[in-house]
């Protein structure tokens, strides 16, 4: 146990090794011995194959083992040091005064108000507005990258609802702060709660009318400073196209609330955006919210949200605070990552939303080393971090813009917004060191995990903090095309940093040490998992419906070395599971949705990476919407996987379900004929009976009637490829 300890000896925060440690070393070893022991099995049988199928046939999964070997090895690397913390924010006022905090900037981007409801980014907003923190130190910046006047139009409403809630939460000490979470639970002990629902109500009917209407009808504005506001949207703002839009929307200076106490800073931002300059997606927005923040109030710390995550517990920045005002490590912290948790997700969290290898298993591992990778929202950020290493201060272009500038002007001063619109011009950035050697890191579409692996490759160091009570509540995509779409993403920006000069297995390993970097190559090379998983997923049971033994026979010694390797990855898999408090059917759900990642998200993905290396076109980045369909909420209720549109991404799917179905059946066919015998087919047997247990949603997807189904163009297709592969694998293997 090691505890940090302040002059008082009162502590902040403690830490605390796995029990598991021993044991996950341990059998690290014994697994690996096994599994080196099944490729050279391989090897032995690649020296003796008789024919050219069988050679082919022992080469494909001797580079499939190979592959999940390396794989293995980069899940063991956040095993060997795992580590728990726990924090002690009753003791922190009693070491710091309150006025000694530091101030904290909030980033929250949108980009969309038809794909991301500004109704959810206003409680996200507004759950962060009334954290228990001095109001005077907390500023609230909304990016609205899209440039849409409907999210400036629900900001106003939210600012002029604030004045009333913020004070009810924290004269009532209510914890869920996010309005529209606190309604949804039991609030009638309180006479006032009614009220308020009654104002909140109002307003999220307002809004949403504007937004289905698409634009904002004069008999909404009732104010002159609110027209002047919506003026700056003439003909020619668009999207990809308009100008650099600040509004301080709140003004801790000068806006009080019901009761009399000062508000927190709220400010909209949208950056200037130009057809003829590239944009760098969210890391693009998330540098010129670093700029214009510094040039308003330049808070030490930095809070950054998506749209849907809101706040869960009001005492997140005490918990933060015990780390950040930590001498022994304060110099070296970069950030403080918390856990991505989510809200309505059914009880077998059938889309593996909630990501526990993500989100929870593997941070806990990195953080006994040098800390967790970034996963993009609930993180606070030294400010300094963006700014070169802990040892080498490396200053942006305008001293203003330094981490240790003062800002000692109103922020609505004509000095203080000039800069601020200076700084967020859309050709600010050429010829500068922004998203290369300071900020938010460009060179791929997963912004977070490359920064905060660039962050530590610098000497940054992070902290992985997981109170019992969720710090952080988001919303997951509730049908099965956007959870793939956005794994693609995923995909795509991780190869995007492992094809890099910036590759964790070279520049990586170097950087931080072999554990570190065998961490983030876990995730830089997902997209090769689709290999090994299109093998087993096809190869085994094209053999079986050909009535050909490929794996050893239930009496040989090696049939058991490869029950022992399958078992135990397994086994040690529903244990680090069983270690976050989830259920069996949720540890299923979860290594189903990753088999049917590598047949689609994976496998496209990495196609997509591939053709746009060699200029190929392809479609180009989607936001995930979270916009709820209430047919496709109450199928998801019901733990019906949803399908419903005819992509590309569902045809292996289908096509693996298919071909399993019918291996599986034509084995039975072959040993009940005596052809062969159940001893030399049971492995494939065994796999094929994998395959369609893990393929049973799909296909409900196929039998079904609703509009959830796969689409009969989609299981026509897959039905000719699954026939297609049989016929070639009929005269390949045959011959």
């Amino acid at each position: 146990m090691s505890t940090t300890t302040t002059h008082n000896d009162l502590p902040l925060h403690t830490h605390k090794c796995s029990r598991r440690t021993t044991a996950n070393r341990v059998f690290a070893v014994v697994h690996s011995c096994a599994i080196l022991a099944l490729l050279y099995r391989h090897a032995l049988s690649l020296l003796h194959s008789t024919s050219l199928t069988s050679f082919l046939i022992t080469l494909t999964f001797l580079v499939s083992d190979s592959i999940l070997t390396f794989m293995y090895s980069t899940a063991q690397a956040s095993r060997m040091t795992p580590i728990y913390r726990k924090e002690f924010p009753e003791n922190l006022k009693r070491v710091v005064k309150e006025s000694d905090f530091p101030a904290l900037d909030v980033f929250i981007c949108t980009a969309d108000p038809f794909k991301e409801p500004p109704m959810n980014v206003v409680n996200t907003a507004l759950s962060v507005m009334a954290y228990d923190y001095p109001t005077d130190k907390i500023s609230v910046y909304v990016s609205d990258d899209g440039g849409s006047a409907l999210t400036l139009f629900a900001f106003m409403e939210a600012a002029k609802f604030a004045r009333r809630w913020l004070p009810f939460c924290r004269e009532n000490n209510i914890v869920e702060r996010c309005p529209e979470a606190y309604f949804e639970t039991d609030h009638s002990r309180l006479p006032e709660a009614d009220k308020i629902k009654i104002m909140y109500q109002g307003m999220k009917v307002m809004v949403n009318n504007v937004i289905e209407r698409g634009k904002v009808g004069d008999e909404y504005i009732t104010g002159e400073r609110e027209r002047l506001a919506f003026r700056k949207w003439t003909d020619g703002v668009t999207r990809q196209d308009h100008p650099t839009i600040i509004q301080v929307l709140l003004d801790n200076s000068k806006d009080r609330d019901i009761a009399d106490n000062s508000m927190p800073n709220l400010i909209y931002f949208s950056r200037e955006k130009s057809r003829t300059s590239h944009h760098n997606f969210k890391a693009g927005a998330l540098n010129a919210l670093l700029r214009v923040s510094a040039a308003m109030t330049n808070a030490p710390i930095v809070l950054t949200l998506d749209c849907d995550m809101f706040s869960n517990d009001p005492q997140t920045p005490h918990r933060v605070l015990c780390y950040f005002l930590d001498p022994k490590i304060q110099s070296e912290l970069g950030y403080v990552q918390f856990p991505q948790r989510f809200r309505g997700i059914d009880k077998s969290d059938m889309y593996a939303s909630e990501n526990r290898h993500l989100f929870e298993i593997n941070p806990w591992g990195m953080d006994g080393v040098l800390g967790p990778n970034h996963v993009g929202t609930g993180c606070f950020f030294s400010r300094r971090a963006f700014f070169g290493s802990p040892s080498k201060f490396l200053p942006p272009e305008n001293p203003q813009l330094g981490p240790n500038n003062v800002v000692n002007k109103p922020i609505q001063s004509p000095e203080v917004l000039e800069l601020a619109h200076h700084v967020a011009a859309c050709n600010y950035e050429k010829n500068s060191n922004w998203g290369l050697k300071i900020g938010v890191r460009y060179g791929s579409l997963v912004e977070d995990y490359f920064t905060g692996y660039r962050l530590q490759c610098e000497g940054w160091k992070s902290i992985f903090c997981n109170p019992d009570k969720p710090a952080f509540y988001g919303d997951s995509p509730i049908n099965l095309i956007d959870v793939l779409n956005q794994t693609k993403r995923w995909a795509i920006g991780l190869l995007e940093v492992a094809f890099s000069k910036y590759s964790p297995i070279t520049f990586g390993i170097k950087a931080i040490g072999p554990l570190m970097g065998l961490a983030y190559c876990q995730y830089a090379f997902w997209f090769i998992w689709s290999i090994p998983i299109i093998t087993y997923a096809f190869l085994p049971q094209l053999a079986l419906f050909n009535g050909l033994t490929i794996f050893p026979t239930v009496s040989e010694p090696w049939f058991l070395l490869y029950v022992f390797v399958f078992l135990g990855a397994y086994g040690e898999d529903l244990l680090d599971f069983y270690s976050t408090g989830v259920t069996f059917q949720k540890w299923w759900s979860d290594q189903r949705m990753w088999l049917i990642r590598g047949l689609s998200s994976f496998l496209f993905g990495a196609t997509e990476f591939f053709f746009k290396s060699f200029g190929i076109a392809t479609l180009g980045f989607n936001v995930t919407s979270k916009v709820l369909d209430e047919d496709q909420s109450k199928r998801y209720e019901q733990g019906s996987m949803e399908f419903g549109v005819p992509s590309p991404l569902f045809v292996p799917l289908t096509t693996a379900a298919i071909v399993n179905l019918a291996a599986f059946a034509w084995g039975h066919v072959e040993v009940f004929r005596g052809r062969n015998g159940l001893e030399g087919l049971l492995m494939q047997m065994l796999i094929a009976g994998f395959g369609i247990v893990n393929c049973i949603p799909i296909y409900e997807g196929i039998i079904r009637s609703d509009k959830g189904k796969i689409p009969t163009k989609i299981t026509l297709v897959s039905s000719f490829i699954a026939f297609a592969l049989y016929a070639a694998a009929y005269v390949t293997l045959r011959n």
